[in-house]
């Protein structure tokens, strides 16, 4: 599903308006008719409306709110931040029909007097706000906070005012909360990417009849993987297939201290549908990580301490019958192991999944990434993506959609940038976001789950993009699955796969 991003929307808008030629004034018209049906859906029995309106086509959408919920007999308030002569011209426009109507503007500046049963109507700034809200609008987004924990309920109508509608972040500490968001034409990108969703409550996305073709001339920039996207990247398996058909995982990790690592990942493996899955580690390694997991085989790396270019020979000859690896969980690293794993890409020429300390030790050389020619997928977690990028932890969460989509053209690799709400970004075309999982998943070893898990699935044929978005959207369902049966603090790294095979019971897989 396409989601939007602010200046996307606005050349959607202009598609159709200037090349369709759809009256601005007939969107407008069906946006408002949109919001003021949320808008009588959260009212109590006899419920009083207040509609806050700003200087743009966002308050001119409030406009129609208001007159509407008159014409039905409501009693409504219409506090105008912005005078008539200084609105847009379809704002205007709209004010005028709704004054006519007998709807009276009040000052900017009057009390909401809003409570239980009653719904205030933000209709202040749109999609196109790009600074923290100031002066008479910041105060107004305080009104409306202090009416909604008088007991209010409040309906943002397209974005919450002072939210980014393309990172989901409060432009400044002036941020609408809202019970429930119509959103017009398209979801948005700010509503979905966190912390959105908190200040928008129940998000609905209304049909305001902009075609289709109009948004066809508008590259997307990014998409929600639903459901049914998710499930269409995993064929059914061959009613014949055996196990060198479901395809053969090497799985390099585990080091001392770290074998739940490489247990996980093996698990992450096999529950996500591989034939055969092999671990290669230092030999003491391998009694605690292989425990409980007779289903895996075992390679044995010869002598200790940190992955080196010694390893190079055993591990090419282990990843001489794989059809996929999964380097990473818990290995030990060293000053040489960094460059041992670039060149262990490069000749064993087989797609791969570098996750945790795999990702650490190629930090600092990570353009040589696209060097090594194979198909790649890196699931790193904001720390990691910000070693990988040389920037801090904060830049990456304040762009995470569009940073993973530049590193993914710069490494020519699949991205997985995990945390709320997963990023999943390929070399061409757009960034998924992941709707599925929990704060539950916060917890050691999910990370080496997903890992042998998009593993699994490119060794069964599937694409680096396509194994990145099933294996997070799965990963993150299963999560879900988990937590409802345990709660998000009761989850453990070890409930997942049970709960991945869960998902392809659903599936039918």
């Amino acid at each position: 599903m396409r989601l939007v991003g602010a200046a996307e929307m606005r050349a959607i808008d202009r598609a159709a308006i200037d090349g369709l030629g759809i009256p601005s004034l007939e969107l407008m018209e069906r946006a408002g008719r949109a919001a003021a049906d949320a808008a009588r859906a959260l009212a109590g029995p006899g419920g009083r409306f207040a509609v806050v309106c700003g200087g743009g086509n966002n308050g001119g959408d409030g406009w129609v709110v208001a007159r509407l919920l008159v014409g039905s007999g409501r009693a409504v308030r219409v506090v105008s931040l912005v005078d008539a002569a200084r609105l847009t011209p379809d704002a205007r426009a709209e004010r005028a029909r709704a004054e006519a109507a007998g709807v009276v503007a009040e000052p900017g500046d009057a009390p909401l007097e809003a409570g239980p049963g009653d719904v205030v109507v933000d209709a202040i700034f749109g999609t196109g706000l790009s600074r923290a809200p100031e002066g008479a609008f910041a105060g107004a987004i305080a009104r409306i906070d202090e009416a909604r924990r008088a007991g209010a309920r409040v309906l943002a109508v397209d974005v919450p005012s002072g939210l980014s509608a393309d990172t989901g972040r409060p432009l400044g500490e002036a941020c609408v909360r809202a019970d429930r968001t119509v959103t017009f034409a398209f979801q948005k990108r700010g509503l979905v990417l966190h912390p959105g969703p908190a200040y928008a409550g129940e998000v609905s996305v209304a049909d305001i009849g902009i075609p289709p073709e109009a948004a066809s001339h508008v590259p997307a920039e990014a998409e929600l993987l639903l459901e049914d996207e998710a499930r269409a990247l995993v064929p059914p398996r061959d009613p014949e297939a055996h196990k060198g058909d479901a395809g053969r995982v090497l799985v390099i990790a585990g080091s001392p201290g770290k074998t739940g690592a490489a247990h996980l990942a093996l698990t992450g493996a096999l529950r996500g549908g591989a034939g055969l899955v092999t671990l290669a580690a230092r030999a003491e390694v391998l009694p605690m990580a292989l425990a409980g997991r007779p289903e895996a085989m075992s390679a044995a790396l010869p002598g200790a301490g940190p992955l080196d270019a010694a390893d190079l020979g055993p591990l090419l000859e282990a990843a001489s019958a794989a059809d996929a690896l999964v380097i990473g969980p818990g290995i030990p690293r060293g000053d040489g192991t960094g460059a041992l794993l670039l060149e262990l890409l490069a000749r064993a020429g087989v797609p791969a999944v570098l996750d945790a300390d795999a990702l650490n030790a190629v930090a600092g050389q990570a353009e040589r990434l696209a060097a090594t020619g194979v198909p790649l997928l890196l699931t790193p977690h904001p720390g990691e993506m910000a070693r990988l990028c040389g920037c801090s932890t904060a830049e990456v969460q304040r762009d995470r959609l569009g940073l993973a989509a530049r590193q993914a053209r710069a490494w020519d690799a699949t991205v997985v940038l995990k945390g709320a709400r997963t990023v999943v970004a390929d070399p061409a075309g757009p960034p998924a976001v992941i709707p599925t999982g929990n704060p539950g998943l916060a917890t050691g070893g999910t990370g080496d789950v997903l890992a042998g898990l998009c593993g699994a699935l490119l060794a069964g044929g599937l694409a680096p993009g396509a194994a990145g978005r099933a294996g997070a959207w799965i990963h993150g369902r299963a999560g879900d699955l988990a937590a409802r049966r345990l709660g998000q603090r009761g989850l453990l790294a070890g409930d997942l796969g049970a709960a991945i095979g869960e998902v392809w019971a659903e599936w039918r897989r």
